[in-house]
């Protein structure tokens, strides 16, 4: 069995993510808050899609929707086709465990766990016997380059070698989707380049869908689409070939023609 049938075993869904006008309202005071207005998303199977957009534009409260941390005041979200708005916080809770990897910018691995024992323990929870953990955590650290750490706990590692960790321990459990909010952030340049790569590079060995919400315009070349966010909806998506914006070395970026 290949690595793309041993991660992502069934591949007869099309679509990984499907949003259905979603639309997500908070109530502070007297005040009404649109986040979303609307949204309509779809996402192929093994697509690497980035979520830009300023500050306030709803792209974290998407990000959110889509991993089931927040539900939508109105509309449906679908992960191989299951409303994750529907389910109680039990089905959720395993949804979340075996279906989405996450990634965050301040990395939130355990500092008292090695490495290895970072990635393994989201298998622990899914019931996957010690053995089988163990060895599948050595195989994907070694992936993310980080075969003579696995001993290491993150007192011991770098930003980037601990944003590694938190990389292999999203693909732990062999999900369908993994998301990545701004995952370069606390990052320098060259660093974030190469967790921009290391991601991609999952991705396309693996086959599972990956979406990050990011600021970074690096992240534009190993995207296969752009979402753009504005004022709670989608303005435009843009395969990364059709893209007008030009991304320039780890120098800076040429906006020009936007």
């Amino acid at each position: 069995m290949s690595l793309l049938q041993q991660i992502n075993p069934d591949l007869t869904v099309e679509n990984t993510v499907m949003v259905v006008n979603v639309k997500k309202q908070y109530v502070m005071g007297d005040t009404t808050i649109h986040a979303l207005r609307g949204v309509n998303l779809t996402v192929r199977r093994g697509t690497y899609l980035s979520i830009l957009g300023p500050s306030g534009s709803g792209k974290s409260t998407l990000f959110n929707m889509i991993g089931g941390l927040d539900r939508p005041s109105e509309g449906e979200v679908f992960i191989d086709e299951v409303d994750i708005a529907q389910l109680d916080p039990y089905e959720l809770a395993w949804m979340r465990c075996r279906k989405i990897g996450y990634i965050f910018q301040s990395y939130n691995i355990l500092p008292t766990l090695t490495a290895l024992e970072n990635v393994m323990l989201p298998m622990i929870f899914a019931g996957v016997m010690q053995e089988e953990a163990q060895d599948r955590a050595k195989e994907i650290l070694d992936l993310v380059g980080l075969g003579d750490r696995v001993f290491h706990t993150p007192m011991e590692m770098s930003g980037g070698q601990q944003q590694r960790v938190a990389i292999a321990r999203a693909f732990a459990n062999r999900p369908t989707i993994v998301l990545a909010d701004e995952p370069t952030a606390n990052l320098d340049l060259n660093t974030g380049k190469q967790i921009i790569n290391i991601l991609r590079d999952m991705n396309q060995k693996t086959g599972v869908t990956v979406i990050s919400a990011t600021h970074d315009h690096k992240m534009l070349d190993v995207s296969d689409q752009i979402a753009w966010v504005r004022d709670g909806a989608i303005d435009r998506i843009e395969d990364r070939k059709n893209l007008k914006i030009k991304v320039g070395t780890l120098g800076g970026t040429d906006t020009g023609g936007v």
